[in-house]
């Protein structure tokens, strides 16, 4: 599923395409919005917040979208070849004279509001590249619910909104604990540093091509898809195991020598994971 870096640089590519220019097609391949038709109305920015896109558009509309793990928006120009699937993966089509903008498999789709927003993002918590982000509303977000393992809690996006699994996996390393330990029992010193942490690491990413959490020129990631590897810090093989609150398992990896904490047993690979070495990311 794209991350919070990821999504952010969707918005910035749609908003360069579309911001202040006037559709000349508008096609929404959905039931609910199918006969709706935004022709002749002027975009007026593209957001992110959180793992959520909104299109902003003259008459007081938004296009909520949200990509989940398959869904991307891809531009083209005008006599560009279409590439980012078949035709009947289509969801939507906003062009004008310069540019197309393509929706692939998006999952969620809805033409709201622009003051009904709050219905669609406003459970999220504070966005780690928004205006909103406020630490210590994040931190008291994710404290809240102490017995919770802190993988779980990182990826609930009423907590904070960005992280996805990949920065859920290298934050937990950074902080040297395990994603199955309770919140509660994280060290209070590396409590305070989580919120700060987290957006360190969005920030860092929104602009690069390649997510980067090590800082070097090496592998781009100290352990998400690097099981069994060895750690590059202690050398000790990297795990991967499936977590989740049981709606969804999600494959997580951490290195048992760098981090404390809880981790399952039997060691199990995490089906669809990443291929070693890399953080996947999606950049469509």
């Amino acid at each position: 599923m794209p991350e919070g870096d990821t999504v952010w640089q969707a918005a910035k590519r749609l908003h360069t395409a579309l911001a202040d220019k006037v559709l000349t097609r508008s096609d929404l391949r959905v039931p609910k919005f199918a006969t709706a038709d935004l022709t002749g109305r002027r975009v007026l920015d593209v957001t992110a917040r959180g793992k959520h896109l909104l299109t902003r558009i003259e008459g007081g509309l938004t296009l909520h979208s949200h990509l989940r793990m398959d869904g991307s928006w891809r531009i083209y120009t005008e006599n560009q070849r279409w590439t980012g699937g078949p035709t009947h993966q289509i969801r939507a089509i906003l062009a004008n004279t310069d540019r197309t903008a393509v929706g692939y498999r998006l999952p969620v789709l809805e033409l709201l509001r622009t003051t009904d927003e709050p219905k669609a993002v406003g459970h999220l918590g504070p966005d780690l590249l928004g205006p909103d982000w406020d630490p210590e509303r994040a931190l008291a977000n994710l404290l809240q619910d102490p017995a919770r393992p802190l993988g779980e809690a990182l990826l609930d996006q009423r907590n904070l909104a960005g992280v996805g699994n990949v920065f859920k996996s290298e934050i937990c390393f950074l902080l040297g604990v395990t994603p199955w330990l309770p919140v509660g029992a994280l060290p209070a010193d590396r409590a305070a540093q989580l919120p700060a942490l987290a957006k360190k690491l969005l920030e860092a990413n929104r602009d690069r091509p390649i997510r980067n959490t090590t800082g070097r020129r090496g592998p781009d990631v100290f352990v998400y898809g690097r099981a069994p590897r060895p750690c590059l810090r202690c050398r000790t093989s990297i795990r991967v195991a499936d977590q989740g609150d049981g709606s969804r398992e999600r494959p997580t990896y951490w290195c048992p020598g760098c981090q404390i904490g809880p981790a399952p047993s039997p060691q199990r690979r995490a089906p669809g994971g990443a291929r070693p070495g890399t953080s996947r990311r999606t950049t469509n």
